[in-house]
């Protein structure tokens, strides 16, 4: 009887212990806001077909269908950077769009419009510089013209990231057929699968890359040309039809000039996005700002006249990095001393996860 008892109560833990680990699990945050109030999401490593088939509506002769591979994964906004975030910044708002100009007294949700790729380029290295973000390790860029499509798709394969019909870009995106001529406050329409918002619409985009053909072969982690006169414009915008809000869809504009259709959003720089384990940098193996600790706990379960004894041994590792709390060595076990020799009635092992 007291052998049972035992086991029923060390079903009990195990199953609470389970219960706990998938809590723990199914709150991990993939998304991280910084020291302006700024939203990042994670957008996971992946491969994709960029580009356009033949048959899509309007398709440009330079959206040449390639595959891309995005081999680690990054931090991108889950919004258009705003004029209150830049203004936090840069210290000015050089928007078209502000004041009068707008629907309300509050422009400061609006995206920012009117700057050039070098006012982007100057507010990412500012950003970055920030005390908070340097104690955080964030570096800010602007995405690479794949990253930018491959996270607007969010793993479609269609026009449009909810479908092949623009029939309901309205519900995801501010264009010329809903935008009563101007912008409109960020993060109003629907989401894409990933959790961006306005990618098809709004402001369009500045990236990081010189304009160029596409290559015509598979490619990873492709930058663009090494030179140019032109920087790529990406996205939906304000005053565009539909077939000109589709993933695809690509232009080019002098990274001097700045114009009141254009803004930006940002990205998190690699530089800190995890290597490979086999490169043994142990320190890269980590997401920037997304900051994680490991606890591991392994023990024995064994009867004791009628009682469930749980000896055992602890592990901790921060961002993939184990550590020896108080002398302890990690992935040790212990086995209870006792007077007369006693069966594990099973083993239980927690995992949990913290992240900030």
């Amino acid at each position: 009887m007291p052998r049972l008892i035992s086991i029923l109560l060390s079903s009990l833990v195990i199953l609470g212990m389970i219960q706990l680990d998938c809590q723990v699990l199914a709150q991990s945050p993939k998304e991280i806001t910084n020291s302006i109030g700024m939203k990042l999401v994670l957008i996971p490593k992946g491969t994709f077909m960029m580009g356009s088939p033949e048959s899509e509506e309007i398709r440009k002769k330079d959206e040449t269908q390639h595959q891309v591979t995005i081999s680690k994964d990054y931090c991108l906004s889950v919004t258009e950077v705003t004029q209150g975030q830049y203004e936090k910044v840069m210290g000015t708002n050089p928007s078209w769009f502000q004041k009068s100009r707008v629907q309300g007294s509050d422009n400061s949700r609006y995206p920012v419009d009117n700057v050039s790729w070098e006012d982007a380029i100057e507010f990412c290295k500012k950003l970055s510089d920030f005390e908070e973000e340097k104690k955080a390790g964030r570096v800010y860029r602007l995405p690479t013209e794949a990253e930018w499509e491959y996270a607007c798709r969010a793993g479609s394969k269609t026009a449009f990231s909810f479908g092949e019909s623009s029939n309901s870009l309205g519900d995801y995106a501010w264009f010329d057929g809903n935008s009563n001529g101007q912008t409109h406050p960020v993060g109003e329409k629907k989401a894409n699968a990933w959790g961006l918002y306005d990618m098809n619409g709004n402001v369009e985009e500045w990236c990081s890359d010189w304009f160029g053909e596409y290559p015509k072969g598979a490619v990873s982690d492709p930058v663009g040309p090494r030179e140019g006169s032109f920087r790529v414009i990406r996205g939906g915008g304000w005053d565009l039809e539909a077939p000109f809000c589709r993933s695809a869809y690509r232009r080019r504009l002098d990274p001097s000039l700045r114009r009141y259709y254009i803004g930006f959003r940002v990205a998190l720089s690699p530089s800190g996005i995890p290597k490979s384990p086999e490169a043994g940098d142990e320190e890269a193996n980590r997401t920037p700002g997304l900051q994680s600790i490991e606890f591991a706990f392994e023990m024995d379960i064994v009867s004791l006249g009628g009682k469930v004894s749980t000896p055992g041994s602890g592990g901790l590792r921060t961002n993939g990095r184990e550590v020896s709390p108080s002398g302890l060595k990690p992935n040790s076990r212990k086995t209870p001393t006792l007077a007369r020799r006693v069966e594990p009635l099973g083993t239980m092992a927690l995992h949990c996860w913290a992240f900030w």
